[in-house]
């Protein structure tokens, strides 16, 4: 435990989680935007016949808005180098 400890310095842990909520957020976002997808075409894209096509649309956006959410908090805020403080 203390190896991590030493390898995990506050700076690295406040970096992992605003990665983490940037990827929790861009996915959030992805999954609504998968579910507007049945007012846009309710014919294709609904909750009880089409509820394959909606999830799949929505698992795709999700994971796509995800990666956008990390790549932009990664051009923001990029890895901290070891000892760096603030």
């Amino acid at each position: 435990m203390r190896i991590l400890r030493t390898v995990v310095t506050p700076n690295l842990e406040l970096w992992a989680k605003g990665l983490l909520a940037a990827a929790i957020a861009g996915a959030a976002n992805g999954v609504i935007t998968g579910f507007a997808a049945v007012g846009i075409d309710p014919a294709h894209f609904n909750l009880q016949a089409g509820l394959k096509s909606t999830l799949a649309i929505a698992g795709v956006s999700a994971l796509m808005s995800g990666i956008i959410g990390v790549a932009a908090y990664l051009k923001q805020s990029p890895l901290p180098a070891n000892g760096q403080t603030k």
